[in-house]
């Protein structure tokens, strides 16, 4: 028998009737005579409202805690979507994190799967059974449940599949992979496939169908990805290796981050240490920084500029306060109302002058942008929210997105 690895999302679980819906969906390839792993995500807005629970009863929670509470969620969808496959006359298991063997590291509310002890999983797919699991979760070396943060699911779904050798179908509330968000740009082109590097670049960059961890997951081991809708039969896209007919299309997509804020530390001396010290306590407290420029030295003093997710203000506030004692002179400036849109292609390797049609495109629509990157295959401005519509439906406009 051929094994699948099919992920359900939050939405695609949201009410009884979903559930009912995706286990029908579920025995379906199981009478394919496939051997099913499913993954699920917490039903609807449940994360949601944990943590706004959490919220009530404490404004400093603690992490472990919050790992104990949010993987409650997914054990809700894992211990219902079993029942409706039962009731259907399929024998299924239900399995959390833990029990399933997804051992993992790092911070809570923020882990890494580093293995899978998949035996227990392959030894009930001998039996014929309908493996369900709880994404988003495991366990760590001390035995604490933890989580694997946004878009954890996805991750725990492509680790699955990269244990067993095969497929993994992501089924969620839309139906495949845009060149564009189809709600900022209604004539984005749906894609037939993407290669897991662009796929890498846009996910990282903002584009939310998708976790960059579990893409890299699959470059790694070569899992095929497909994301399709959980709702209706209608071809998806697929993620895989890197094909030579893709280089036909130079720009592959645009992803957009509304969820950012561009953080400025004026006045600093002009020392390599200062600045080592500022990037080095980020990294202390998990902050990913993003866009990082350094203004050219104005009477022996710098500003550094960089962005963070929103999500890491308190921690990023923490460090400057902690800096601050050490470096008093320094300003800081925090800006918001702040989108960052990044054009991804692999064809940007081979076509130098991609780079300078982007800038001619935002300079025709009057569009000034406060910072940019470049990377091999992707080009980044962050630029005012206001401007973001404009901007994305010109260079789609012009890259034929």
């Amino acid at each position: 028998m051929t094994a699948i690895v099919q992920k359900y999302g939050g939405s695609s679980l949201a009410s009884v009737e979903k559930i009912k819906s995706v286990a029908k969906r579920v025995i379906n390839e199981k009478e394919k005579g496939n051997d099913v792993v499913v993954v699920v995500s917490a039903m609807g807005k449940t994360t949601d409202y944990l943590v706004n629970l959490s919220k009530e009863i404490s404004h400093n929670t603690n992490k472990r805690d919050m790992d104990v509470l949010l993987s409650t969620g997914e054990q809700i969808s894992i211990a219902l979507l079993s029942m409706a496959i039962n009731d259907l006359g399929y024998d299924a298991i239900s399995f959390t994190g833990f029990q399933a063997g997804i051992k993992t590291d790092g911070v809570h509310t923020k882990n890494k799967i580093v293995d899978i002890e998949i035996e227990k999983i392959k030894e009930y797919l001998k039996e014929g059974k309908i493996v369900v699991v709880a994404g988003f979760q495991g366990i760590n070396n001390k035995g604490d449940i933890t989580t694997l943060g946004r878009g954890g699911s996805d991750t725990t779904a492509v680790a699955i599949a990269a244990k067993l050798g095969c497929e993994c179908n992501i089924y969620t509330d839309v139906d495949g992979i845009y060149s564009v968000d189809p709600r900022v740009y209604f004539r984005a082109k749906k894609l037939k496939n993407i290669s897991y590097q662009e796929m890498i670049a846009m996910s990282s960059l903002g584009a939310g169908v998708m976790e960059t961890r579990a893409v890299e997951i699959g470059y790694k081991y070569n899992v095929p990805i497909y994301v399709a809708s959980s709702s209706e039969y209608i071809t998806g896209t697929y993620i895989k290796e890197y094909e030579k007919e893709m280089e036909e299309q130079v720009i592959k997509g645009i992803a957009i981050d509304d969820n950012i804020y561009m953080i400025t530390i004026g006045k600093v001396l002009l020392n390599s240490n200062n600045i080592a010290r500022i990037i080095e306590r980020l990294g202390e407290e998990n902050v990913n920084i993003d866009m990082i420029s350094q203004s050219s030295p104005q009477n022996g003093y710098v500003n550094l500029s960089f962005t963070v997710c929103k999500d890491d203000l308190n921690s990023v506030c923490k460090v400057i306060d902690e800096i601050k004692l050490e470096i008093e002179e320094m300003i800081i400036d925090i800006k918001s109302n702040l989108s960052k849109v990044s054009v991804v292609g692999l064809g940007m390797m081979n076509q130098s002058d991609m780079i300078g049609k982007m800038f001619r495109v935002l300079s025709n629509n009057n569009i000034e942008f406060k910072q940019f990157t470049t990377s091999e295959i992707s080009v980044s401005y962050t630029l005012d929210d206001k401007d973001k519509e404009v901007a994305v439906a010109a260079l789609a406009r012009e890259f034929n997105l």
